[in-house]
């Protein structure tokens, strides 16, 4: 298996330790989709929203071609940077979804990548209305988007009791977003998907316990990593923990 999909039990710095307990269960559905067999086709994979190229280059080692479209030239710089440190192509372009279909044309992807952008656009709708166009067809889209239950739990255990309130209520929610944007329950956001022609193939909670396990005992607890990852796989697609959820990851057709 190539080590970017691997599970990262291997990762040895603080922050990496948290972050494989964190993208294991995405990497993991995503495989299917992106593992190339030796005669296999090469895909053109988008990454809307890739930001640094995190995912990207990854994807890139497994002899895809990938874009990345993202509005921060700074972040494009640095997908440069760590594109050339690894020894792949990704090609990185200026824009957001409102002017995606300028950059790359429509039935230009077999994968789309659409990561934590969903929250902050005007209109979600429009937003995957566009990504359908951009996709070929039989394309897949791998869609992360925040999870409002788990929201309402975070804020309550902060003693932000009125936005948790205030998250409760789909019709009042939009006052207790701020800078993080939006939030989707699993129910929404497959709505959302089945209104805009998508057909939700799988669902996975992200980060079921991984935000709520204190960062020193990952540090100082000889694999404790390893089993949160182990944890984390585990309750994935039991839909009784979806509402703890701190992400959803759902795969559509």
């Amino acid at each position: 298996m190539p080590a970017s999909l691997s599970d990262a039990r291997g990762a040895e710095r603080p922050g990496e330790r948290r972050n494989a307990a964190r993208t294991t269960v995405v990497w993991e559905a995503l495989r299917p989709v992106l593992e190339r067999r030796p005669d296999g086709p090469v895909l053109d994979v988008l990454d809307i929203g890739g930001g640094t190229g995190g995912l990207a280059v990854r994807v890139a080692e497994l002899g895809h071609r990938v874009a990345v479209v993202d509005p921060s030239p700074d972040a494009l710089a640095s997908l440069d940077r760590r594109a050339r440190e690894l020894g792949v192509e990704v090609r990185g372009q200026q824009g957001d979804l409102s002017t995606l279909l300028d950059l790359v044309g429509p039935d230009s992807a077999d994968v789309v990548l659409c990561h934590g952008v969903l929250e902050v656009v005007v209109d979600p709708a429009a937003g995957l209305g566009t990504l359908r166009e951009v996709l070929r067809p039989d394309g897949a889209l791998s869609l992360v988007v925040a999870q409002r239950h788990a929201a309402v739990l975070a804020r309550a255990m902060a003693g932000h009791f009125g936005q948790a309130l205030a998250l409760l209520d789909p019709a009042t929610a939009g006052d207790a977003h701020g800078r993080t944007g939006r939030r989707f329950t699993a129910e929404e956001i497959a709505d959302l998907l089945e209104d805009t022609g998508f057909d939700p193939v799988s669902v996975h909670g992200v980060r079921v316990f991984a935000d709520l396990v204190p960062g020193s005992l990952l540090d100082l607890e000889p694999g404790a990593t390893a089993a949160l990852v182990d944890l984390e796989r585990a309750v994935a697609e039991r839909p009784e923990y979806l509402p703890l959820a701190t992400q959803l990851h759902v795969l559509a057709r």
